[in-house]
């Protein structure tokens, strides 16, 4: 089922791939004319905290998890980019390292676009330059309410939210009623989620009794999204 008008979707969720979408031709051939593509390996890291940018990427295929590592080396996922979404431009429009690292969650085609084509296109290209603005509005938003999330909400009604989200990022080729499997390790949820494994562990099984969602090896079937909502507006 969808879930307009029933949860704030944009409110946690911000997709980029508007960015390309329709450019003028003379913008997209600028941007993309020395453009290479790379397949990823699962886990596969694309880029790390701290390097400088060469350029940018664009998921053609598949999930990217944006993170960051503390001193202990344990890691906090900040975002699950999806197919058509763009990664790594922050660190060249601010002229700094990267401020995140990134690594693939599933064997992923990745699409390179070089720093100086880049620079060029936005340089050229009005239209690349107000959706680039506008997309960085809304991830500011986002993440803005991600911090509250982390700050006033439970681990039940984060986890909920959490679920609710990459739920519509695991949609293709979608039917209604059709069953959506979440593809995800329990240690990335419960660092998507900002807990420990141990926790995601038992609201998992909590919500599993509840016939709110169902599992299959590492695969989480949401079988009632609407329940889901509730706890998350609890």
């Amino acid at each position: 089922m969808s879930i307009k008008g029933i949860f704030p979707i944009d409110n946690w969720d911000f997709k980029s791939e508007s960015i390309f979408a329709d450019l003028p031709l003379a913008d997209y051939e600028l941007l993309t004319a020395h453009k290479s593509e790379q397949i990823y390996k699962k886990n596969e890291v694309i880029f790390r905290e701290g390097a400088y940018p060469s350029g940018i990427f664009y998921i053609s295929k598949g999930k990217v998890k944006k993170y960051k590592v503390d001193n202990e080396g344990k890691e906090q996922i900040i975002y699950i980019a999806n197919t058509g979404q763009l990664i790594g431009y922050h660190a060249i429009l601010s002229g700094d390292r990267y401020p995140d690292s990134a690594a693939v969650m599933e064997e992923s085609t990745i699409t390179f676009i070089p720093k100086e084509d880049f620079l060029t296109a936005i340089e050229r290209s009005s239209v690349l330059n107000s959706r680039l603005l506008k997309a960085l509005s809304h991830e500011f938003a986002v993440l803005a309410n991600s911090l509250t999330m982390f700050a006033q909400k439970t681990v039940r009604k984060r986890l909920a939210i959490q679920l609710i989200v990459i739920r519509e990022k695991y949609k293709v080729n979608f039917v209604e009623g059709m069953p959506i499997a979440i593809n995800i390790s329990r240690e990335d949820l419960a660092s998507l989620v900002g807990t420990a494994r141990e926790n995601v562990v038992r609201v998992l099984t909590e919500f599993k009794e509840a016939g709110i969602l169902a599992t299959k090896g590492r695969k989480i079937i949401v079988l009632n999204v609407n329940k889901l909502i509730e706890i998350s507006n609890e």
